[in-house]
């Protein structure tokens, strides 16, 4: 598994990465008592039940059961190959590899050679467009589009801006000098072909703005006609490496302020984005060219609990937003909607007020969702009309239904009920109704998830027999110290009556005798299996005590050897009970198989 690196080298990369920091890339982590808690990654969930242990160095979720260190979180969440993962955090920590390692192709490949050259062809490619836009005369024009629409050198450098040449062979030129071959850059969706096989840049004579994943490498691009072209804005098409519905434009670069913010700015597309990033708003993010999907909604939700969105001011934008509210509110959000005029659009309101108006008037003075709803209703609506006055307020009151606190239905029925002379009490009513039959809000729903959750995992420990439980304490002790681990050796050795417990405790004592101290982030990378790892790190996670008695220590083993005894008087009556069917005894068969049922009944009462 370590491949080139010895193990000493792997244990020193783990160790100077934090796990908490490894995860909070990806996670939004709030501590709880000793450990960091938030939505997990690996499963959809609205309430908090993945734990991260800074003590232990190890993740845990209790609602799929996923676990491991950082190494293995990365290898779950990225596809990375092991030691992809272990480059990763060598140089997120600064740790030199050797240059075997580090050229390795196992190493520094994604999961196949054909999608290597194709992240290799967009690195080149992104490099290009820039140093054209930036130094040559071709690009004079393209430079020139950009600093007229605002955007100043520095961000054109921040978001490495560039342009495509308005020529059908120059790019594709340069791609073969490196290498590439036009069919696989087709595929790319770098290059276009026609019915004569002939091959052209795709984005030619286009503005270009390079679209990174997370990890900041760039998987596609979008290019801006600058002249009549159609369309407008053409975004690179799906490949392995881009799903539009997955991606947010900027997510690489204004991650860190998210974070730090506590809040996401989400826009409909670059150029708002990098409007904005002008204007001081650095934690947007774009959609590409569609609208929200559930995975971005659940990816920001991750992230943050709030989240801004500032779609554009005409229909279409209303519509969208609040298409991508209901998404975000379902994926367990506190939504604002910005207030844009009609027709425009945040670069348009940027350039036309300041950067300063923008943040106070527009972000500043966002609209709670059911504020934006309600405003926007009224237009669907003349409330002069007796007949649009009780549908508008039959709308806002299911709207109301679906907000989680009671506070705040309160306060919207209030209005309400002020503004139409409605009485509270029915409003009220409705509301419930309204609740009743949809099931429980989402929120409601969520904190009943995570009480079963504690209730699954007590429930789970009663359900199991006796010796199971003493099994999984033992072990679970046994993780922390090396003493209690050497007293069940030298007392039961592997003989618990789990074959996983059996397994985990024969590598526990390999690891013990090697000399290695308790460190079940290091010990799981001996397992060779997923579904031992991801046990180990449930059993690592049980609330046990800081010391165990001897008398403790006993008392399991005890049990543990009481299952086996009894597994043994019931094989041993099993076989006698053979012998007597084969002797044709059918009376001694039937004495033997009533000792059977009663010992079985006694084991079923002791656990």
């Amino acid at each position: 598994m370590a491949g080139h690196l010895p193990e000493e080298t792997i244990d020193e990369i783990r160790k100077s990465n934090d796990i908490v920091d490894v995860v909070g890339e990806y996670v939004q982590l709030k501590k709880q008592g000793r450990n960091y808690f938030g939505l997990c990654p690996f499963h959809g969930e609205n309430t908090p039940s993945f734990s991260v242990s800074p003590d232990k160095q190890i993740f845990h979720c209790f609602g799929c059961g996923k676990g491991g260190n950082a190494i293995t979180f990365l290898m779950e969440l990225e596809g990375y190959e092991f030691l992809q993962a272990v480059k990763y955090l060598a140089d997120k920590a600064g740790h030199p590899l050797p240059d075997e390692v580090t050229n390795n192709q196992e190493v520094t490949s994604p999961r196949n050679e054909e999608a290597q050259k194709i992240l290799e062809a967009h690195q080149w490619l992104s490099k290009l467009y820039h140093h054209l836009l930036k130094h040559t005369k071709e690009g004079k024009e393209g430079l020139q589009y950009l600093l007229n629409r605002g955007f100043t050198e520095e961000m054109i450098d921040h978001f490495h801006l560039g342009y495509a040449p308005n020529s059908k062979d120059f790019v594709v030129r340069f791609l073969e000098k490196k290498g590439y071959h036009p069919q696989l850059m087709v595929k790319a969706g770098l290059l276009s072909t026609n019915q004569s096989g002939d091959y052209s840049d795709r984005f030619r004579g286009r503005v270009i703005f390079p679209i990174r994943n997370h990890l900041g490498k760039t998987v596609a691009f979008g290019g801006r006609a600058i002249q009549d072209q159609e369309p407008k804005y053409l975004n690179s098409p799906e490949t392995e490496l881009f799903h539009k519905g997955k991606l947010l434009y900027n997510f690489d670069l204004a991650r860190s302020a998210i974070r730090k913010q506590g809040s996401i700015v989400l826009f409909e597309g670059y150029v708002d984005v990098i409007s904005a990033y002008q204007a001081g708003v650095h934690n947007g993010v774009g959609t590409l060219g569609t609208s929200i999907t559930e995975h971005q909604a659940n990816l920001i939700r991750r992230y943050v609990e709030e989240a801004v969105i500032c779609y554009d001011g005409d229909r279409p934008g209303i519509e969208a937003s609040m298409k991508a509210a209901r998404l975000l509110r379902k994926a367990g959000c506190t939504v604002k909607l910005a207030r844009l005029p009609d027709g425009m659009d945040p670069d348009d309101y940027i350039k036309a007020n300041g950067a300063e108006k923008f943040q106070r008037e527009v972000l500043g003075a966002s609209d709670t969702y059911l504020t934006f709803i309600m405003r926007h209703l009224r237009k669907e609506y003349n409330l002069n009309l007796e007949g649009d006055r009780i549908a508008y307020v039959e709308r806002v009151v299911k709207e109301v239904a679906t907000l989680d606190h009671a506070i705040e239905r309160e306060h919207y029925l209030k209005e309400l009920s002020n503004e139409f002379e409605l009485s509270l009490e029915t409003l009220k009513q409705e509301v419930s109704e309204h609740r009743r039959r949809s099931g429980s809000p989402v929120k409601e729903a969520n904190r009943a998830r995570q009480s079963n959750v504690r209730s699954e995992r007590m429930m789970e420990n009663r359900l199991l027999p006796a010796f199971h439980n003493a099994e999984r304490a033992l072990i679970a002790y046994m993780l922390k110290n090396p003493q209690v681990a050497d007293k069940v050796q030298a007392e039961i050795g592997g003989g618990f009556n789990i074959s996983e417990h059996q397994v985990i405790v024969t590598y526990l004592y390999a690891y013990f005798e090697e000399g290695n101290e308790p460190d079940v982030s290091h010990f799981i990378e001996r397992l060779p299996e997923p579904d031992l790892k991801n046990l180990v790190i449930k059993l690592a996670m049980m609330p046990v005590h800081s010391e165990i008695s001897e008398r403790e220590i006993n008392d399991y083993i005890r049990l543990i050897r009481a299952e086996q005894s009894d597994k043994m008087d019931i094989k041993s009556l099993e076989e006698e009970q053979k012998q007597a069917e084969q002797q044709n005894d059918p009376i001694k068969a039937a004495e033997i198989a009533m000792k059977i049922i009663q010992l079985r009944r006694q084991l079923r009462s002791s656990q």
